[in-house]
This record gives structure tokens, C-alpha cells and sequence, in this order.
């Protein structure tokens, strides 16, 4: 039975999916966990009993309807049932970042009211004790590994696995209530409640039902063929939305198996392992695994370097047009299947990608040429665009119609436009509900009609109907003479370079382009123990004569490259400064998943911004930066600012 034949019309809640699940898939994998280095695995029918016990007990310890339950922590099997569960109390989940700081969970925690708390281990549990003073409405807390726990004040504090126990004791007793309370789910019940990253403020409470959920999930997974078989790899933020769509939406949709890696540092080989067949990373973990390629090839004799570049040129040539089902010569086919015999697949089976059948990525703009070469390699990555208040998905690439230069067509059931300002609208199924506590954003982002405002600058492409975003329509802007600035079309390219992890570029209103730039340490480190270079830290590598020499060389080979878009070419980076810090969540400069707050990282780093514009060759600043036990502190640095060559109009027409 598949999802279409089953039909939508009683399949109304999270939980009803569970039901379904359960009994078309009873012995079918739906959860696995590396846990002690031996995976665990759960079918749909043990998990059923495992959510059910918990909801029970959760009944028992007071769970009441519309209830706001917290849930902390990394990706576990526990703790994507405890979600569930609690939508079985008629309760709503409220994920949270696992790495966010007491003082942001705590605005959280008392933003939505949260009695209830369900926690990972002892970490999340001392952040919650931290604030709880500052937590008027929280009551019990639920931990999930025990460990450090044993001598902490019990009274509001209960083991996971006792509050299960506790739901299998009074099954007869609890399990009417537990259904009553499913049964008055529909599709306009609160599925589940995100925070959205807060680039530009605090956090907003962003409400999702289960049409919301539902429809997105069953559209999007038609849209790419999903499978019951299929196997997925969640080991992004459970409070993000792409997770809980992917791991929880798209997973009870499909019926396909959700697999959990043991720890963020086995992640890799844990991916190896299960090999999925449907994976989603942000840009930033294709950057990263594409920087690790590079140091080992670095590493690699000459024999294999010759070798990787000659079947690497080969694959960019011909690799997407055979992935896309083109046309390609007999030789080039020949040449592309002998690459993939020595290079391609041993490579992918490195990567944990040998299995990919249907691959994303979303979150920010991706490089074009980082996206090019996963799927020269014959890796089905495409490009979706989305955010919180779409319930993920607004546009995606079909097969077949895969760019780098677009997000894709129009999902199913969504409608586009472009306002006059340039800004894209979307409607859809998916349209969040509304922001909680906060009317004025909800009214300010969702109009009457229902259309929703992105907050993004693009075009539809009349021949195609492909979307084109330009930028964060906020950070789009004129340059003094008028050109056009969009600073992450310049970012993503330096990313590009394996030395470069992170860029931000200035402009707007000024002269000239500048760009502030953080090295990879991983990768640079590598480089430095290649040639014999000591470094003392981080701060010590940034500032070396020939690592700014290398920033600078990347610095103008991008020039020349934005140099050829003329609507763009005004965004050239005239000047820039290697950072003496990486940007840090923590320190308030990237949000948790990862974005710049380029307002924030304006006002701290303003001495260094005015050097960049003033001519000065040198700025010594002190900045101030929290360490990893939440201790403040400061570092110093006399940073060198550099010149990059940049061409103009003349320059670029002499090349041509």
C-alpha cells in the first residue's frame, strides 16, 4: 500500500500516521541508533509501544492539552518519539537548539511557557536548572541518559525510561484518555512550534499544523519519488525545520527509516555506514567534506594527484549531463565510467554517499562550483529554497532541471510572486500559522490573502520558471555609483577556496567593496604542517605573511569572476582583513544554524570596518569572546589589511 493509495482523509495527525504506520509497515526498520558503536534498530510496530508507553506516563506526570513541551538535545530515536508523544497528550513539541546557551533557552522556555522540559543528558539539564528561576510556568523535567545525574534533586527531576515504565503500568487504566486526546487532533491542531534562528532579533515562535505539516510532506515526498525503503542519516539541529520535516514529516509520510548517528564526531562513519539513500546538508557540510577531500588529496602522491585532476576535469564535463540523461559521446561515456571505477565511487564511498538517490541542499546559497562538483560525480544534488514559515519548501529542482544558478521550480502546491521592490511572496498549504505571542509579525509577514513575505530578493525566469534569488532583499543594495550590491553572491564564491570558511563583504552606499575573512584552521593547519610551519593558535595562522598571501590570490581570482557578471561587477573586494577569531555563534555573530548577522558583526568589529575604508595598512582591536565554558574574555590583534586587484570594464573587455 503506498501513501497515495491510502489516501489523506483519515490520516489527519502526526499520531495517525504513527497508527497507520504501524500497521501497514509493523516489521519494517523505522528507527535506528548507534549507540556503544553497535547500531540499534526499532521497527514501526515496537515504535508505536515505545512512544504510546511514554505518552501515557507523560498523562500521568500532568501533561495536559496545549501544554508547550521543550525537547533538548542531539538526534535520538527517545527524543523524536517524545515529540510525538507528546502530540499525543494534545500537547505541542518545542524543539530547541542542543547548543544554544542557557540565557537563549531561557527566552524560549518562558516565550512559549513550557512546563515540561524532556532533556538529552546532563548538560541540557543543568542549562534548564541555571534559569529556572526565570521560568515562572516550568514544572518537570525528563532526562534521557542518566549519567552525572544520580545525586541531583529528584523532586522535579525524572528518568525517561521510569516515566515509560510508568505508562506500561497504567496502560489500562490511561490508554482511553491518551486515545480521547488523539482522536480531537485534526489538521488544523498545532502540530509542533519552531524558533526561527533570529538573524535580525530575537526569536519568534513560528506555530505549524498538521496541515501544514502533512500536506508539505506528502507533496514533497511525491516530488522526489520517496520510498518506504529509504533511509535517512538525521544528524542536524531537531530544531530546525528541515529536521523536523525530514525526520519526523517526510519519515511518517513515507514510512522510510530514520537513522541517528552516535555522536557528532562519528557522524562521518556513521553516514559511511548506513549509506543513505535521501540526504540533506546545508552548504556548510558540503564545504567542509569537500575541504577534507582536498587536504587528503594534497597529501596523495603525485601519481594519484595527476589521476584525480585528469578524471575530475572529465567529470566536470561530462558528469551532469549524464546524471540529467543527456547526450554525451561514446569516449566521454567510456572515459566518465573508467573515473568512476578509480575516482568517483571509491571517492563517494568515502563521502557516505555511494547510496544517494535523491540529495538537498538548502539554508543558504551554495557555491555553484561546490555544487557542480558533487554532481559531476554523478551525486543527485539538487538545490530546494524554503524557510521556517513555509514549512520548508517554496521552490526545488526536478530531475532533470537541476542549475546552480536557481532554487528550482515552484513546489507542489505553492504560488509565487515578485512584488515591485523585487522581493519574492509565496502561498501555499504549507503557510505557517502564525507567530506566537507576537500579532504584529504575523501580520507584518502574512497578509490577509495569505501571501507571505520571504524577506528575499529574486526573478521568475520567464522561459523556465526557475526562481533566481539575488540576496536577503535587507542586505541588497546600490553602491555609490549605482551598481548593484549583493554581498552572499560574493561570499559563496570565496567559500569556494578549502582555505576560506567564512566571508562577509561590505558595501552598500560605499565606493568599493570590502570583505572581512575567516580562515579554515583545519585546512590551513594542514597546510602549515605540510611545510613545516609552527603556529600557536588560531590567531597566529591567520596572520601569516603567506596565508594572507594565499587569501589574497583567491581574494582576485574571484574578482575576475564577478568581473564578468555586469550587473554584479561593482561587487568586487577592493580590500579585506583576515580576522584575528572565527565568527561564533556564541559570541552572537552567526546564529545557531549558522548565518551571518551581519548588523551585530557591523556594530562589534566597526574599528576594523573604518580601516578597511580609510587607507590604513594596519588596526589593532580587542574583541571580546566566550570561551566554551561561558566564561568572557578578550583577545588583541594588529591585523594587516590587504589590497586586492580588481579589473574594470576596460580590463575585462582587453581579456575578452
Amino acid at each position: 500500500m503506498t501513501q497515495s493509495q491510502s489516501g489523506t482523509r483519515d490520516l489527519l495527525s502526526v499520531p495517525a500516521l504513527l497508527e497507520r504506520n504501524a500497521t501497514a509497515f509493523e516489521n519494517a526498520p523505522a528507527y535506528r541508533e548507534k549507540e556503544f558503536g553497535i547500531w540499534q534498530s526499532w521497527t514501526w510496530g515496537q515504535t508505536r509501544e515505545e512512544i504510546e508507553a511514554l505518552a501515557i506516563g507523560l498523562i500521568d506526570l500532568g501533561v495536559a492539552e496545549g501544554d508547550f513541551v521543550a525537547v533538548i538535545g542531539r538526534n535520538r530515536p527517545y527524543l523524536y518519539w517524545s515529540m510525538i508523544a507528546a502530540q499525543m497528550c494534545g500537547a505541542i513539541p518545542v524543539p530547541l537548539y542542543q547548543d544554544a546557551v542557557a540565557e537563549e533557552m531561557a527566552y524560549v522556555l518562558s516565550h512559549c511557557g513550557a512546563r515540561f522540559v524532556i532533556a538529552g543528558d546532563q548538560e541540557q539539564v543543568d542549562k534548564v536548572i541555571e534559569v529556572q528561576a526565570e521560568l515562572p510556568n516550568f514544572e518537570q523535567m525528563i532526562y534521557l541518559d542518566p549519567r552525572g545525574l544520580r545525586k541531583y534533586d529528584h523532586s522535579k527531576l525524572h528518568q525517561y525510561s521510569h516515566i515509560q515504565d510508568v505508562g506500561r503500568a497504567k496502560r489500562d487504566e490511561l490508554q482511553a484518555e491518551m486515545k480521547a486526546r488523539i482522536a480531537k487532533l485534526d489538521y488544523d491542531s498545532t502540530c509542533v512550534m519552531l524558533y526561527t534562528s533570529g538573524t535580525t532579533g530575537k526569536p519568534k515562535g513560528v506555530v505549524l499544523s498538521n496541515r501544514n505539516v502533512i500536506e508539505t510532506s506528502k507533496s514533497s515526498s511525491e516530488f522526489d519519488g520517496l520510498r518506504q525503503t529509504d533511509d535517512i542519516l538525521a544528524y542536524l539541529p531537531m530544531a530546525w525545520v528541515g529536521d523536523f520535516i525530514f525526520s519526523v514529516g517526510q519519515a511518517l509520510w513515507t514510512g522510510f527509516c530514520t537513522n541517528c548517528p552516535e555522536s557528532a564526531d562519528t557522524m562521518h562513519v556513521d553516514l559511511r555506514e548506513i549509506g543513505p539513500t535521501y540526504y540533506f546538508a546545508p552548504p556548510r557540510v558540503f564545504e567542509t567534506q569537500l575541504t577534507q577531500v582536498m587536504i587528503r588529496m594534497e597529501d596523495a602522491d603525485p601519481i594519484k594527484k595527476r589521476l584525480f585532476r585528469y578524471f575530475m576535469d572529465q567529470a566536470k564535463k561530462v558528469g551532469p549531463a549524464i546524471l540529467d540523461g543527456h547526450s554525451v559521446g561514446l569516449m566521454d561515456r567510456l572515459k566518465y565510467a573508467l573515473g568512476e571505477l578509480v575516482i568517483y565511487g571509491p571517492l563517494k564511498n568515502t563521502l557516505g554517499f555511494s547510496r544517494v538517490r535523491v540529495g538537498y541542499t538548502a539554508g543558504e546559497a551554495i557555491g555553484p562550483e561546490i555544487f557542480d562538483f558533487y554532481r559531476s560525480m554523478g551525486i543527485n544534488l539538487k538545490q530546494l529554497y524554503g524557510q521556517t514559515e513555509a514549512t520548508v519548501f517554496i521552490t526545488a529542482q526536478p530531475d532533470g532541471q537541476v542549475r546552480s544558478d536557481t532554487v528550482g521550480v515552484k513546489c507542489p502546491g505553492v504560488e509565487l510572486k515578485i512584488s515591485d521592490s523585487g522581493e519574492v511572496f509565496y502561498r501555499s498549504p504549507g503557510v505557517f500559522v502564525e507567530y506566537y505571542k507576537n500579532p504584529e509579525s504575523t501580520a507584518g509577514t502574512k497578509d490577509a490573502e495569505g501571501w507571505v513575505a520571504t524577506g528575499d530578493a529574486g526573478f521568475v525566469e520567464e522561459d523556465t520558471g526557475h526562481l533566481r534569488i539575488i540576496d536577503r532583499a535587507k542586505d541588497v543594495g546600490k553602491m555609490a555609483n549605482g551598481s548593484l550590491f549583493a554581498p552572499k553572491y560574493v561570499e559563496n564564491k570565496l567559500k569556494f577556496f578549502p582555505n576560506i570558511l567564512e566571508a562577509v563583504v561590505f558595501g552598500n552606499g560605499r565606493e568599493e567593496c570590502t570583505a572581512f575573512i575567516n580562515i579554515d584552521l583545519t585546512a590551513v593547519g594542514n597546510w602549515a604542517e605540510r611545510n613545516n610551519i609552527s603556529y600557536g593558535s588560531y590567531q597566529e595562522l591567520a596572520g601569516h605573511p603567506q596565508v594572507l598571501a594565499a587569501v589574497q590570490s583567491h581574494v582576485e581570482e574571484i574578482n575576475a569572476s564577478v568581473a564578468e557578471d555586469e550587473m554584479l561587477s561593482g561587487c568586487q573586494v577592493h580590500r579585506f582583513v583576515v580576522l584575528h577569531k572565527e565568527l561564533d555563534a556564541d559570541d552572537g555573530e552567526l546564529t545557531r544554524t549558522r548565518k551571518v548577522r551581519r548588523r551585530i558583526i557591523e556594530e562589534k568589529f566597526a574599528d576594523i570596518i573604518a580601516a578597511l575604508y580609510d587607507g590604513s595598512e594596519k588596526v589593532s582591536t580587542t574583541t571580546e569572546v566566550t570561551y566554551e565554558d561561558g566564561r568572557k574574555g578578550s583577545i588583541s590583534a594588529t591585523l594587516e589589511i590587504r589590497s586586492a586587484a580588481v579589473q574594470t570594464v576596460s580590463q575585462k573587455m582587453a581579456a575578452e
